[in-house]
């Protein structure tokens, strides 16, 4: 009779350990984790933004060049071509040529909604967007704005996000409500601005709406009703 084999002592592989799986997250456009989705960088909690922040630059890059048609918000408006003709004083203001006493510039205006795309209806619930192209003898001058005197995000890093879960599903055409409330619910800075376009402003009866813009450290100021 043979002899019953002994019971192995120790491991029984010599195998690697299984990695651990790597952390959920972002990458950047190279495949480094990404910072943070979340927060960009700044000159303190009001200052301004860093252009050295490469991964905030690169994520608007993106957005900005996300060309669907069919998805393109602010796609929906008209406008007309006009002039500015600055009759009082404001240098104590601004600096800027085109907002000096007795300077006229041409420019263009535009009226829009926001989230609705092309062929979409203008009964909808929705902030109500404008933008300026002022034609100045240094160049073009563009501002944009919306009608509201808040927004839905603080940090301009989470605004292709924002705007990604609006939009319509490329596989069905429909808009997601489980998507939009998903974003608004997981950012709680949010709550503001769904309160103020569930009041009657968001149904603007004529051009001549109230009318804001954002300041350099994120707040609005009413500029006109």
């Amino acid at each position: 009779m043979s002899a019953a084999r002994p019971e192995p002592v120790g491991p029984t592989s010599t195998s690697a350990p299984t990695p651990e799986p790597p952390s959920a997250g972002s990458t950047t456009g190279w495949g480094a984790p990404a910072p943070s989705d979340r927060d960009s960088l700044t000159v303190g909690s009001d200052g301004p933004l860093l252009l050295h922040d490469v991964h905030f630059l690169e994520q608007m890059a993106h957005f900005n060049r996300e060309k669907v048609p069919e998805r393109q918000p602010h796609a929906k408006g008209g406008g007309g071509f006009g002039r500015l003709e600055v009759t009082e004083d404001v240098s104590q203001f601004t600096k800027a040529g085109l907002f000096q006493p007795g300077a006229r510039t041409d420019l263009l205006l535009r009226f829009s909604t926001v989230a609705g795309e092309a062929g979409s209806p203008d009964t909808w619930r929705d902030v109500r967007g404008f933008s300026i192209k002022f034609y100045t003898d240094e160049g073009n001058y563009d501002l944009v704005g919306n009608n509201t005197p808040i927004f839905f995000v603080r940090d301009p890093m989470k605004f292709p996000h924002f705007i990604r879960s609006q939009r319509r599903l490329p596989d069905s055409g429909l808009r997601d409500n489980h998507m939009q409330w998903d974003f608004w619910t997981l950012n709680p800075e949010t709550a503001h601005q769904p309160q103020d376009f569930m009041r009657p402003s968001s149904w603007p009866e004529r051009l001549r709406m109230r009318v804001f813009w954002p300041t350099p450290v994120g707040r609005r100021q009413a500029v006109g009703r």
